[in-house]
């Protein structure tokens, strides 16, 4: 959660620069319209994986509260299951793009295209975590204390 803070405050950063250079300057810095949306990449990412962390999903669990106790427990097991599915498919899908783009560059901000895709790499491996970390707990009968809280 405090990565995802700090990126969003160096997309601030590069947005105010951009716009000061364009008006003030009479200059418009390329490099920092590329940079902030590398950064956007990154902060939702890592707010993805917070979301999970925290079961904040879309509406996965909103039949739940009707259902039997037995099933629900079911549920939620399957849940947390499938989302992990889900995290495993990101992380590696997204590891073979950062491998096979990373002899290109990003011209304006001269580094390898493959750091698009390194954030949702690694937002897929803390999914993963996560869902693991919720499974444990459901199976030891607690809940995951939110992230932030």
């Amino acid at each position: 959660m405090g990565l995802g803070i700090a990126g969003l405050v160096a997309v601030i950063c590069a947005v105010s620069w951009q716009v000061f250079g364009r008006y003030v300057l009479n200059n418009t810095p390329t490099w920092a319209e590329s940079l902030a949306l590398l950064l956007v990449i990154y902060v939702t990412m890592l707010g993805v994986a917070v979301g999970v962390r925290d079961a904040g999903h879309i509406g996965l669990e909103s039949m739940l509260v009707l259902a039997p106790d037995w099933l629900r427990l079911k549920m939620e097991y399957l849940i947390h299951f499938l989302v992990m599915l889900f995290g495993m498919a990101m992380a590696y899908n997204c590891c073979y793009l950062a491998i096979s783009v990373w002899s290109y560059r990003l011209p304006t901000l001269w580094i390898s295209e493959g750091w698009k895709y390194v954030p949702a790499t690694v937002a897929g491996v803390l999914i993963v975590m996560f869902c693991i970390e919720h499974i444990i707990a459901l199976a030891q009968g607690r809940e995951v204390e939110p992230a932030w809280g």
